[in-house]
């Protein structure tokens, strides 16, 4: 995958038998399920994705656990899923989220509605980045090597997510932000 250095040093190994692909499940698909919820809003549909991305990640197994980072391939091909789906799907969830809001528990841990609100309202691409910038709190490089571009245009997205934030929230931006 470009942009993410994958290098054979993991302390997962396909040798070890079936046991290490269920430890890092278990480790890792609560955290993407998060992330995917930031960038989905949709708690069920992140679950989906995840699982997906899971299925997908076992299937290539033997080559990603040898990866110095096989959550960095994992996180990309969800993101990947979830910004196609976010894409997709827009309008019908839309409609399906003014009659049935998501519950408090599904809701990032830190932020209060009004902010969940204007991030659901940016495009795909920044919503990602604005949830694994802010709330994974991953450097920008990470960042744009998860979803597979330069880190100048993650930069790009992220200034354009924080100016419509400021405008949908009614907020002062500060330009020397980084």
């Amino acid at each position: 995958m470009a942009g993410v250095k994958l290098t054979r040093k993991s302390p997962f190994r396909v040798d070890d038998g079936p046991g290490d692909f269920r430890w890092f499940f278990t480790a890792e698909y609560p955290r993407l399920v998060r992330t995917l919820h930031g960038v989905v809003q949709d708690a069920t549909l992140a679950e989906d994705i995840a699982q997906e991305a899971f299925i997908q990640l076992l299937n290539h197994w033997a080559k990603v656990s040898r990866y110095e980072q096989p959550g960095a391939w994992v996180r990309r091909v969800a993101i990947r899923m979830a910004v196609r789906e976010s894409g997709r799907g827009r309008r019908r969830r839309e409609l399906e989220r003014s009659t049935l809001e998501a519950p408090p528990s599904a809701r990032q841990p830190g932020t209060d509605l009004d902010l969940q609100d204007a991030i659901r309202l940016l495009p795909p691409r920044q919503r990602a980045v604005v949830v694994l910038f802010y709330f994974e709190d991953r450097p920008m490089d990470e960042v744009a090597a998860i979803l597979d571009f330069a880190p100048a245009t993650g930069w790009v997205h992220l200034h354009r997510a924080r100016h419509q934030l400021a405008m949908t929230l009614g907020e002062e931006l500060d330009h020397d932000e980084r």
